[in-house]
């Protein structure tokens, strides 16, 4: 076991802990609260169709600024059942991700708890592990995915405004989507310029541009997840 001052060194450097593993309770389908936290906390959701036999697909999902766990699982609540995805949603410690207020920390500490006790719960898939996020989330997911890709092999940022990774591990492969009109959060200065710098990076990288605002189609979503879901496979 590693002390608590290892663990807070690795969360201020934007590291995460935590890995999917032989679970060990016995948990329920549907949808949970994580009682972590009695003000700020999350939901996980877990589709009917979940077997602990056959590790499933995790979708960590992060909201935009100003959000909370249960809108962030609102994105893609309705794919979860048709994917056979197991949906993580957490909320941030303050208003927004703690990257975008300066510095990495609290929010990742958070989220390792939140995805150890889902690991120890749930038999998750290695191969089958994304982190995704909308706006300020997405921003976060780029972030955080990208210095974790050891752990991530899969990162979906809709309409994302930055990137910044503490460091880099593994290669996940990236789903980016944005709206031409996005007048929150403009495209050119945004996901145009972000997708580039991933490019020359090397990154597998899947890019859609869609006619409108600062939003998620219907059909991005749905895209979104048929990407990760045939390409986690590609993996296995």
């Amino acid at each position: 076991m590693e002390s608590s001052k290892q663990v807070d060194s690795r969360a201020t450097e934007g590291r995460l802990l935590s890995r999917p593993t032989r679970p060990t309770t016995t948990a329920l389908t549907g949808l949970h609260p994580l009682g972590l936290d009695g003000q700020r906390d999350g939901f996980v959701y877990v589709p009917e169709t979940y077997q602990a036999d056959r590790p499933a697909p995790l979708v960590l999902i992060l909201h935009g600024s100003g959000g909370d766990a249960e809108g962030a699982l609102k994105i893609l609540y309705h794919l979860a059942i048709r994917f056979g995805t197991i949906l993580l949603a957490v909320d941030s410690r303050q208003k927004t991700w703690d990257i975008i207020r300066g510095s990495y920390g609290p929010d990742i500490a958070f989220i390792d708890r939140a995805l150890a006790q889902t690991f120890n719960h749930y038999a998750i898939a290695p191969n089958q592990v994304a982190i995704a996020g909308f706006s300020d989330g997405a921003s976060y997911a780029l972030s955080v995915g990208i210095t974790n890709g050891d752990l991530f092999n899969h990162i979906i940022a809709f309409s994302p405004g930055f990137m910044a990774p503490a460091s880099q591990a593994g290669k996940p492969r990236v789903f980016i989507s944005h709206g031409k009109s996005d007048a929150v959060l403009p495209i050119e200065r945004c996901s145009r310029r972000i997708v580039q710098q991933l490019k020359q990076a090397g990154y597998d990288l899947e890019y859609r541009e869609f006619n409108g605002s600062h939003t998620i189609p219907a059909a991005i979503a749905e895209r979104a997840m048929e990407w990760f879901t045939n390409s986690a496979l590609s993996l296995g």
